[in-house]
């Protein structure tokens, strides 16, 4: 048996290849442009060959437009045929897993086997809007309990005696049972996201695929995957372990465009880190920023953590990770305030590793 996340390898990688979307919003660009090129970018990844094309879910932030990613993703689902669609991922904690069951199941029916549920533990926001959206201080600790729940609800399978067990997620195997149809042949791929040991640990014990954020910082992607690997307890719908790390790109045959994309999202990092709003400022903007010795180490490194320049100077960096994590699949975090610098990225990158178009 083979598990359902297995995805080819793109082209000459010796990985498969995704995209990340976070509906990126810049100064001087409205929420409608955002929306539009997002649909755009869906349609030119399933064109070049990619395997999934993820969204994100923040709150209360001005540079990211998708509170509820499941809403476009079912946008997506008509704009696109073959490309795997999903959320990477849906913060679990902000929400209650029988809502998160039903919504995916819906899009599941809506793109059959195309539908992946990233799920993750962190708020996607500041402190005070996470207080808003979660009510009490003990959701991050009930995360591995939620996603047990909603797996269940999923699976339509609880055992007898459980408070939930006459309770089902529709549409799904119930509702078909119960209208003498037959049962959907495909559910959504559940994934676990995060950055750290724990989430690791999760993701082996309940035997499904895994994906490490190193866009977020510098946590150890190759110990989380090892950690994974080596916990790993085989399921009914992952027999081997399968692993992703995506991270932040920008690809361009002008490396110095490249930078100043890449230190234009570094920008909006340092401001959420400093307690400010986490927005996209114009490359000429940030480059004029007065910036102090620490917020300068702090820009530096988040620039270099998104990989930026020519093609093959990207190329070679996520080579370099695939030999340093074994990651199956790289996931690219298209970056910056410019979203043609999106599509350029994702065209330049499949470019390099397949310079025919699959079908072309």
């Amino acid at each position: 048996m083979t598990g359902p996340a297995t995805a080819p390898r793109f082209g000459s990688a010796p990985f498969a290849l995704s995209v990340l979307d976070n509906a990126h919003t810049a100064v001087g660009s409205t929420v409608e442009d955002a929306y539009r090129a997002v649909i755009d970018l869906a349609q030119l990844a399933e064109r070049r060959g990619y395997h999934r094309f993820w969204m994100s879910e923040h709150h209360a932030m001005p540079a990211a437009a998708t509170p509820s990613p499941q809403l476009m993703l079912a946008r997506l689902t008509g704009e696109t045929s073959r490309i795997r669609l999903g959320a990477g991922g849906v913060m679990l904690p902000n929400h209650a897993p029988l809502v998160i069951a039903e919504q995916f199941r819906m899009l599941d029916a809506l793109a059959p086997g195309r539908i992946d549920l990233g799920l993750g533990r962190a708020p996607g926001t500041d402190a005070a809007t996470a207080a808003a959206l979660r009510r009490h201080r003990t959701a991050n600790d009930e995360f591995p309990q939620q996603v047990v729940e909603l797996l269940g609800f999923l699976a339509d399978r609880f055992p007898p005696g459980h408070p939930y067990h006459a309770v089902h997620a529709v549409p799904g195997p119930w509702q078909a049972e119960q209208n003498r149809v037959p049962a959907p042949a495909t559910a959504p791929e559940a994934w676990i996201l995060g950055t750290s040991a724990q989430s690791a640990q999760l993701a082996a014990r309940l035997g499904r695929p895994y994906a490490f954020a190193l866009q977020f910082g510098g946590g150890d992607a190759a110990a989380a995957l090892d950690l994974y690997r080596g916990a790993f307890r085989p399921s009914p719908v992952l027999a081997a372990p399968y692993a992703a790390s995506s991270v932040g790109a920008v690809a361009d045959h002008d490396a110095e465009r490249a930078e100043a994309q890449a230190r234009s999202a570094a920008m909006a990092m340092l401001r959420m880190v400093t307690r400010r709003s986490y927005a996209l400022l114009p490359p000429d903007e940030v480059a004029e920023h007065p910036a102090t010795d620490e917020e300068r180490r702090v820009l530096d490194g988040y620039t270099e953590r998104f990989v930026n320049g020519t093609p093959a100077r990207v190329a070679s960096r996520l080579d370099a990770l695939h030999a340093r994590t074994g990651a199956d699949e790289i996931m690219l975090v298209t970056m910056g305030p410019s979203r043609e610098a999106h599509r350029r990225t994702v065209d330049l990158i499949a470019d390099h590793y397949a310079p025919e178009p699959p079908g072309a």
